[in-house]
């Protein structure tokens, strides 16, 4: 029998979502999940070099949150900046979309736009008279609940400290844990995918398989190749990351090899879910998700479903902090 979007739910209390950071990255607390015992540990995040091996290797995506939403002069329009396609054209998603028809012309930081092509899903490209300076007029489109706007920390805090390649309108919040300092002693590579908009958006399918996943870019280096296929045990960080390297070990690798050994540039689609045979990935650290999420989905394929279920429980009840800002917790 198909498993159902419902069979991915249960009970937060809503004072239990973070909606902003502690003033210590590494702070949070820690969700130990064991999959062959199905043992639980609550730790504390500072610990988790306690559970990694000598030939471990950390996975981490470098992508750097874009203060991506925009609102027109006048206060009508709301953009959201997706995916930059040249110098003055922006793929975007708009609100109110029926007023954005071809030709219709809006002005945001003074700089004007024009609606040059409606897309198949709804999102507009729109051409501007100069560079949009997202920097100067832009805000960070953080996640709807959260129920605010970014203040300034947030232009700090909801990055990670080694994020670099621009792009992402949200950010891998597993790595938000880490501190510079955490990472000089511990092995790690990176890869980048730009997270979209995507990741806020809930399945609407009742059967799970009838979901249509977003796609998002992604570009792994040669160099980290050869080093997933050199470690003893992979540990991704963050969901994002397992995305691109399950991806990647689909498309039949040399034998012996989790991912083909060469630079992979492009788009995946892939939707995680039970059942799963992951072949790249061993270990993932991640975050709390939403209720009857992809992400959730995910991490039930790695996990089991009704062990997954069994951990948000204990988490709920041992009052941990979900999302974005949140806790997280450790598979292994």
């Amino acid at each position: 029998m198909s498993l159902r979007t419902k069979d991915f739910d249960y009970h937060l209390p809503e004072e239990l979502i973070a909606a902003r950071p502690l003033a210590d990255r590494a702070a949070s607390r820690m969700l130990v999940v064991h999959r062959g015992t199905g043992r639980l540990e609550h730790r504390m995040f500072r610990d988790i070099t306690e559970y990694l091996r000598p030939d471990d290797l950390l996975v981490l995506n470098n992508t750097r949150v874009i203060p991506a939403r925009v609102f027109s002069d006048d206060g009508s329009i709301e953009l959201l900046c997706l995916d930059r396609l040249g110098e003055l054209e922006w793929r975007c998603l708009v609100r109110p979309g029926k007023r954005m028809k071809p030709g219709r012309e809006v002005v945001a930081g003074g700089i004007r736009g024009v609606v040059t092509e409606v897309f198949e899903n709804g999102d507009r490209l729109i051409r501007w008279d100069s560079p949009l300076d997202l920097d100067k007029h832009g805000q960070l489109a953080l996640p709807h609940y959260m129920g605010r706007v970014e203040d300034e920390a947030d232009r700090e805090r909801y990055q990670t400290v080694y994020a670099k390649e621009e792009g992402a309108i949200a950010a891998p919040t597993a790595g938000l844990h880490f501190t510079t300092e955490m990472l000089e002693r511990i092995p790690h590579a990176f890869l980048t995918l730009h997270v979209g908009v995507g990741t806020f958006r809930p399945v609407s399918a009742e059967v799970v398989t009838d979901h249509v996943m977003h796609s998002e870019k992604f570009i792994v280096t040669e160099e980290t190749a050869k080093r997933v296929n050199a470690a003893g045990r992979v540990l991704a960080v963050g969901t994002t990351v397992t995305r691109v390297l399950e991806a990647l070990g689909k498309q039949n690798p040399p034998a012996g090899m989790r991912i083909a050994e060469t630079r992979h540039a492009g788009e995946t689609d892939i939707f995680i879910h039970p059942p799963h045979e992951f072949r790249a990935i061993d270990a993932l650290l991640t975050n709390f998700h939403l209720p009857q999420s992809t992400l959730l989905m995910l991490v039930s394929a790695l996990a089991g479903r009704e062990l997954m279920l069994e951990a948000y429980r204990e988490a709920v009840a041992q009052r941990y902090r979900f999302f974005s800002y949140g806790d997280c917790m450790l598979i292994l």
